[in-house]
């Protein structure tokens, strides 16, 4: 792996000395290390969009490739907590008491997901990412009820005969659905069981987990976007995707799901069979990635000069290696990682990647869902999200501290 060195080209193209220090963010800025600095450039971005983000009942999700502004969505989109989650980010590791008034504004109309019936597996990306992490950060005790009920809310999708939680249940294709990206939500789960929650919730977490493990995960430790059950039996039918190239092929962004997903369930759980899935599921995702060092949209979708990458995958990679390097005893394999890790975030952090001044994103090239042609080769919030939480990783790690 190579040297990290994240700000090569970057402060040229934003000119963040000047900048940062005219924001009043940092006063000494030859003392910031190299992950500081990009942090810093990321600040000064999210602070001036948040500026021009005046309703806060609509969520930055993507910028179309023909604008230079966030295209927003309404609360019970599947991407509204990652906004409120990067001003959380921002705030955290500037202490800017606007970035946190955003915050807080940008977080509270959430709270409808948490009291609302369960649509869908996703309001684990909704609450944790906006009032977890805002609740980390501030202790709230009003953050802490809504997160509770919030969780309340996804078990009530748990079917007990299949194990799993069903994903999608609008989706009438398949009796009982559950796919990768659900394993993000889980970490709801297991918080709530430590925070005054019942018990069950991390039950369902780890049934969740294993079924998951069982079925959708391949023998090869590549993944099915979706796994079929029957909802009456729990016998498993088939695997599918939807956002991939095919139902045998591996979806990049949901094999980072799984990656970071299984590092979760076994911080949580101490079951070893999930770090080992972690472990192997990222080998495999190192194993395949291309020269460059950043996943095409799908590993087994053919390359041309047109395929889109997906940094958004990068960055969620990059979080749950992270967070495997914390989870393991071999030196070895945490460097293995960590320095894999590491890699990832110095390529995003290039000017390829980094939005610079085209809009108001900061990275560039994500993918959201190329069979349907939507958010192809475009900025999608998720990827800045996952990106900010990998860098404060890293930053944290280098620091000796442990990843809260």
């Amino acid at each position: 792996m190579r040297k990290m060195s994240f700000v090569k080209g970057i402060i040229a193209v934003l000119g963040i000395v000047l900048i940062a220090n005219g924001c009043g963010l940092f006063s000494k800025q030859e003392k910031q290390s190299e992950i500081d600095q990009v942090l810093v450039s990321s600040v000064v971005k999210i602070k001036k969009s948040a500026s021009e983000l005046k309703d806060y009942n609509h969520f930055p999700r993507r910028i179309f490739k023909d604008s230079t502004h966030w295209n927003c969505v309404m609360v019970k989109d599947w991407c509204s907590g990652f906004w409120p989650g990067v001003l959380w980010y921002a705030y955290e590791f500037s202490g800017d008491e606007d970035i946190k008034k955003q915050a807080e504004l940008f977080t509270a109309p959430i709270q409808e997901i948490a009291y609302s019936p369960a649509n869908d597996h996703d309001i684990g990306f909704q609450v944790y990412c906006s009032y977890g992490n805002g609740y980390r950060l501030t202790g709230n005790p009003e953050y802490k009820e809504i997160m509770l009920a919030a969780a309340d809310t996804l078990a009530t999708l748990y079917n007990p005969i299949v194990g799993s939680i069903h994903s999608w249940p609008s989706n009438k294709n398949y009796p009982h659905n559950t796919i990768i990206d659900n394993m993000m939500n889980l970490e709801l789960l297991f918080w709530a069981a430590k925070n005054g929650g019942e018990q069950r919730l991390k039950e369902i977490a780890i049934s969740h987990a294993e079924v998951t493990m069982k079925h959708i995960v391949r023998p090869d430790y590549s993944a099915f976007h979706l796994g079929s059950f029957d909802a009456e039996t729990g016998a498993f039918i088939e695997g599918k995707t939807h956002q991939g190239y095919a139902d045998n092929s591996m979806w990049a962004r949901g094999q980072t799901w799984g990656i970071y997903g299984f590092a979760i369930a076994y911080r949580e759980s101490g079951k070893k069979e999930f770090l080992t899935t972690s472990m192997k599921m990222a080998d495999k995702f190192l194993e395949r990635l291309p020269e460059d060092g950043i996943p095409y949209w799908d590993f087994d979708a053919p390359v041309t000069s047109e395929t889109p990458k997906d940094a958004s995958a990068a960055a969620v990679a990059a979080c749950g290696m992270l967070e495997l390097y914390q989870l393991i005893d071999d030196e070895a394999a945490k460097n293995k990682y960590r320095e894999a890790a590491t890699s990832l975030l110095q390529i995003l952090s290039s000017p390829k990647y980094l939005s610079g001044d085209k809009n108001q994103a900061i990275l560039l090239h994500s993918t959201g869902h190329k069979p349907k042609n939507k958010e192809v080769d475009v900025p999608i919030i998720y990827a800045d999200y996952y990106y900010l939480e990998a860098l404060l990783k890293l930053k944290k790690i280098e620091a000796g501290q442990v990843i809260d």
